[in-house]
């Protein structure tokens, strides 16, 4: 129109209401994300087309294919938000001004609680699934996740070192070490579907007790808290 005050793309924008870019709207990707976690859990991954997830989510193939490229990295999109919650919360439990051993204790009966979750199983046996084809969702599952949780074990240690309570010459390494003591069998008894249910709190306890007595016996400085 002529002395219209608008450019073309301008005008473009006044008629789709200033709505985000394609791909870009946090209440569309937290719709699909959100009907994708309920369809994933009745019907499992494997069963779980994209087509269902759209259904579930109310939204076309067209506009989840615009947010997710492909079934494996909306699952670990679902992980990913998961996990950053609760891997901050694990990490909160790192006090550094009570005991040792009774940290220790209650950040591994955390850390094994929620990987034996059935959400957490069915993530890892997905990635290890796809991580052969697509190498770059295992790296950023376990960047983001047992590297970070490493990350803040060896700090918390690093703290524990400096004031003499621990000897440890290398406490990544030796975080990486408790976090693979921690779970013991029952991990991988859950993992290969020999343990159908998370194992009970009694199991927990006594694997991550048995499992810090070691890293304590290995560890610990004379003046040890």
């Amino acid at each position: 129109m002529e002395g219209s005050q608008f450019t073309g793309s301008e005008r473009k924008e006044e008629r789709r209401g200033g709505r985000p870019a394609a791909g870009t709207d946090p209440a569309k990707r937290r719709q699909i994300l959100e009907g994708a976690g309920r369809i994933f859990s009745e019907l499992g991954f494997d069963a779980t087309s994209m087509s269902d997830v759209a259904r579930e989510a109310k939204v076309s193939k067209a506009t989840l294919y615009v947010y997710f490229q492909d079934k494996e990295h909306l699952f670990t999109a679902i992980c990913a938000e998961q996990r950053d919650r609760k891997i901050a919360e694990k990490i909160a439990l790192l006090d550094v001004n009570l005991p040792i051993v009774a940290v220790l204790h209650r950040f591994g009966v955390e850390i094994l609680t929620t990987m034996s979750q059935p959400f957490v199983v069915a993530a890892h046996r997905i990635v290890i699934g796809v991580a052969e084809r697509m190498p770059e969702i295992g790296s950023e599952f376990y960047e983001a996740g047992p590297v970070r949780v490493i990350g803040a074990l060896a700090d918390y240690l690093d703290h524990h070192v400096k004031a003499g309570h621990l000897d440890i010459p290398d406490t990544r390494l030796a975080a990486a070490q408790l976090l693979e003591v921690i779970p013991g069998s029952l991990f991988k008894a859950r993992l290969y579907g020999v343990l159908k249910e998370p194992p009970a709190i009694e199991e927990v306890e006594k694997n991550v007790a048995s499992g810090v007595t070691l890293f304590m016996k290995g560890y610990a400085a004379n003046n040890a808290a």
